[in-house]
This record gives structure tokens, sequence and C-alpha cells, in this order.
């Protein structure tokens, strides 16, 4: 049996990789099986999780990822349902859903995978891209400063919402289990290295 790190698709160094293991290592921790566990994804980079992680998978549209994961949710409460994306998808494209999503407050665990830039498309600026960072888009630094997903989601009532790093495993493996368990929205926003793009 060949193992699924050979058809990986991330670049070498991502971030990825270890969020990846720290899920898989929550899961296995906290006992719950691939069938009572549902993941929601969208495109970029870290759409390509749900491929390595035995479990239900949903590849959804642009920003689209918490609707359907709250359908899923609604349909089947007692899922585990886990919704991942990237900042710029989740903070961007998708930001109307994910304030609201606070506010609704279900039972759904929100991983971002913070790259601070959008990587899969070369590197531009994305809602979380620091200031002063040079990018695809802000070839002389960006201008813009970026918002706090953390002091969003608390401001739109969310009472789970914290970050981790994906050089820190065993918190970050923690800090997974920690939301899974929480019984109502859950955000994680894990900051992640990207040697292709992220270069501040």
């Amino acid at each position: 049996m060949r193992s699924w790190l050979t058809n990986i698709q991330w670049c070498p160094g991502c971030g990825d990789f270890i969020i990846i293991m720290a899920i898989k290592n929550a899961f296995k921790e906290l006992w719950i099986e691939s069938h009572n566990r549902v993941v929601v994804s969208w495109i970029w980079c870290s759409w390509k999780a749900t491929q390595y992680i035995d479990w239900y998978a949903a590849e959804t549209l642009h920003g689209r990822a918490i609707p359907f994961a709250t359908w899923v949710k609604m349909a089947k409460p007692e899922l585990t349902v886990v919704a991942m994306w990237g900042d710029g998808d989740w903070y961007g494209i998708g930001m109307w859903h994910f304030i609201h999503a606070c506010r609704r407050d279900l039972d759904i665990t929100y991983l971002v995978f913070n790259n601070e830039n959008y990587a899969l498309t070369t590197g531009q600026a994305s809602p979380t891209t620091p200031i002063w960072a040079k990018t695809k888009t802000t070839p002389e630094g960006n201008i813009v400063a970026p918002f706090d997903p953390i002091e969003l989601a608390k401001q739109a009532w969310a009472r789970y919402a914290k970050r981790a790093d994906s050089l820190n495993f065993v918190e970050l493996k923690e800090l997974i289990k920690e939301a899974i368990t929480h019984k109502w929205f859950s955000l994680l926003d894990i900051r992640q290295a990207c040697p292709s793009f992220k270069r501040w």
C-alpha cells in the first residue's frame, strides 16, 4: 500500500503537512471514527487536505464552505463537522458567511490555514497579509492593514476563537482537540509556513 505522502501536492516545507498530521492525531485521540466526521472545504492549498484524511468530504465553491457545513450539521447534528479553508477565502471571499457563522453558534469547527497570502495563485496579498509585506499584488509593500480574525470573531459573538501555529505540533493538536470538543462554533486560526510565497 502506498503512503498518502507519495501523492501530496503541497510545496516542500508547507505548514499544511504538520496541520494534517495534527488533525489526524486529534481525531485518533478523541476516538472519533471516520464515518462520524465530515470535512467541508473549498479550493486553493488547504482544499487538498480533504484528500489526505479518512472522512466524508465535500469540496465546495469559493467562499461557500460555511453554508454547506451548516446544512450538514443541521441535517445530521450527531456528526463531527469540520470546515477547512485558507485565510483568503475564509476572511476575504467568504467573510459574510464567516461572520454569520459566529452569530449562529452551531457546533462546527472552523480551521483556517492562514499563510497570510493567496498562495495557490502565486502569492497575492490577502486580508491577513502584514502591513508593508511585499507580494505579487503589493510589490512596494502592502499598505492596507490586516485585520485580526480572532477579535473579529469575538465581536460577532463567537465563544471560542483562538490562534495556533503549525510550528508547534503538540499545542496545535491539543487546540484542534479543544476546538472539536467545544460544543458550539469554534474558530482556530492556524498560522503556517508558506516557503514559496511568504517571505516576511
